[in-house]
């Protein structure tokens, strides 16, 4: 190598090594600048409360003035000295050490000197670039890059007056996989609650774009929130495509974890029309659908849903199929908690008597067109008389007491208020709510609690479709992009046998003789199939033994007095008897003869 060569070798080193000075320097003022910004205040905070101290301990014979002076101390340990200043010390303090004692050092002892420095600046130089370096990763885009520098403490607190923030400060911010998360400092005239309220201002002091998702909740110590710009999402990148090996809900968009509801419990599924309601049930339906214990029915007046569904779910999709539906399903409720072993707390779903998952696709549809459905009955002595039957009563027991039988019901509408879209009957016993977006604060507090607004479950800010918000207890208002499954993919399905309570006849033996039940004219006509005699009489037929009228009151779900009403009735027109020990059994079918 030619000395030309070296030198330029050389000079090439050199000038990196300023650069890489140069830019450290430039980093760790700014640091320093971040820190000074963020730790005054509470030096000034410490000082307040030193002058309180001394105002009430003037002789400081209390410890509370000592513990004050100890927090001021503590705090002006704490905001560190301009790069400048802490340099000039640094050389001063070196200079004259050196004029002291330098003359007096052995040449033995700056030999090892002069190693032990080379050896410490090494050191510091490797510490300097691990400390650095970006472990996560990440590297932020032109937008976050301006996000971040505007919310450093020294921007933030330039600006903050004059847009309406005075008394707030910002922390160090970090990027995170799922945006920029910083930590915000509140004096004493601001809440969280109230800075979520001034998100305007707060958009207008970064300059951040309309569509830019912002989070502010309490923070994990008082006097500070905490605020989330989703410049990102952990969901990127995933292909959220439905196939049999991804068959969980979604994607939780903060954490990157896989999100799944599981089976056996009571769901609201609410969101605005066009938020992709339907797109994410259908992977719960397809594991409510899928298995030899599992069944699945689905009321769908619209008939756009349930029509995808029909090769693998018993699908009701007019009143009159709503209401015959619910009848069944009422009737197989009763009968399985009147056979439930004494001291088993669940049914135990098997081929024959499987889990049944019942969904209402859109519940304010189903509240109007099920609800006083003209049907034709007919009455004992043969003729016909047409009564007004409803779905809602049996849909409402249902979720009272549905868990027990393994009859779980889920509620999907576009209308979440309670009385238009969800029935007061029903909204008590959801045990999860997802809910995608929804037009209004007021929708989401009902779906999601009414501290959903105080707690960060701000369904009203989601973006459109297919992001959710899930609250079951356990999880945080974290967002989930929920996964698409195509209506091809479920049409494609294999086919499985709709539940029903019906058993198709038997074939007789060749002149074997038949049995004809023939009803007796002189029987009672027939309860009202909606009303508390009508219930009352099923929950009876369907017990098989004699059953207690106290035990009426849990199976029906009727009051005390109801129950006891419709007994009455029932065995003043011979259609229940009473036993000695005072059980009732039913004795309609008793009087029919073979013919």
């Amino acid at each position: 190598m030619s000395h030309g060569q070296v030198w330029r070798t050389h000079r090439q080193y050199a000038a990196t090594a300023a650069r890489w000075s140069a830019e450290h320097w430039r980093k760790e003022a700014e640091r320093r600048r971040a820190l000074r910004a963020e730790r005054k205040p509470l030096v000034r905070d410490a000082r307040r409360a030193l002058a309180t101290a001394r105002a009430i301990d003037p002789e400081g014979v209390t410890p509370i003035r000592h513990r004050a002076e100890r927090e001021l101390r503590t705090a002006k340990r704490r905001v560190p000295d301009p790069l400048w200043l802490f340099a000039a010390k640094t050389s001063a303090t070196l200079g004259a050490a050196g004029y002291v004692w330098l003359p007096q050092v052995p040449t033995r002892v700056w030999v090892w000197s002069a190693v032990a420095l080379v050896a410490a600046g090494t050191a510091l130089t490797v510490w300097i670039a691990v400390r650095e370096r970006d472990t996560t990763g990440l590297k932020p885009t032109a937008e976050e890059s301006a996000l971040l520098k505007r919310l450093q403490p020294q921007h933030w607190k330039e600006h903050a007056e004059q847009r309406g923030l005075a008394g707030t400060l910002t922390g160090r911010p970090r990027l995170t996989e799922a945006g920029i998360v910083c930590a915000v400092r509140l004096d004493g005239t601001w809440t969280a609650i109230k800075l979520r309220a001034a998100e305007d201002h707060i958009r207008n002091l970064l300059g951040a774009r309309t569509s830019l998702r912002v989070q502010i909740k309490a923070g994990k110590q008082g006097g500070w929130a905490e605020l989330t710009l989703r410049t990102r999402s952990a969901a990127d990148g995933d292909d959220l495509t439905w196939t049999p090996d991804r068959r969980s809900l979604g994607v939780d968009t903060v954490t990157g974890e896989q999100v799944t509801v599981p089976l056996g419990e009571r769901l609201l599924i609410a969101g605005r029309s066009g938020a992709g309601k339907s797109v994410a049930s259908r992977p719960l339906l397809y594991d409510a659908s899928e298995g030899d214990t599992n069944a699945l029915v689905i009321i769908d007046l619209k008939r756009v849903e349930g029509r995808l569904w029909d090769h693998r779910a018993r699908v009701a999709s007019t009143p009159r199929e709503v209401v015959d539906v619910v009848d069944e399903l009422e009737t197989e409720m009763l009968e399985r908690l009147s056979i439930l072993p004494k001291g088993q707390d669940t049914w135990t779903p098997t081929a024959d008597r499987p889990r049944i998952t019942v969904v209402v696709d859109e519940g304010a549809e189903v509240m109007t067109a099920a609800d006083k459905v003209p049907c034709e009955t007919e009455t004992a002595d043969g003729k016909t008389r047409t009564v007004n039957r409803s779905a809602l009563p049996g849909l409402e027991s249902l979720a009272r007491m549905g868990r027990a039988a393994c009859i779980d019901l889920w509620w999907m509408t576009q209308k979440p208020t309670i009385g238009d879209g969800i029935p007061k009957q029903i909204a008590p016993q959801i045990g999860v709510s997802i809910c995608l977006a929804v037009r209004t604060p007021a929708e989401a507090r009902v779906v999601l609690g009414e501290d959903a607004q105080a707690k960060g479950w701000n369904a009203d800010e989601l973006p459109v479709p297919g992001v959710a918000l899930i609250r079951n207890g356990k999880r945080k208002p974290d967002p989930v992009k929920v996964r698409y499954m195509d209506k091809a993919v479920v049409i494609a399905l294999p086919d499985r046998t709709p539940w029903s309570r019906s058993v198709a006849p038997t074939v007789e033996a060749a002149g074997a003789p038949t049995l004809t039940l023939v009803k007796t004219t002189t029987a009672p006509d027939a309860p009202a199939p909606d009303s508390a005699l009508a219930r009352v009489l099923k929950a009876i037929e369907t017990a098989d033994e004699p059953i207690r009228q106290k035990d009426l009151v849990t199976i029906t779900g009727l009051s005390k007095s109801a129950v006891s009403k419709a007994v009455k009735d029932l065995t003043t027109d011979g259609m229940a008897v009473r036993s000695l020990d005072g059980r009732l059994t039913a004795t309609r079918g008793d009087e029919s003869a073979a013919a």
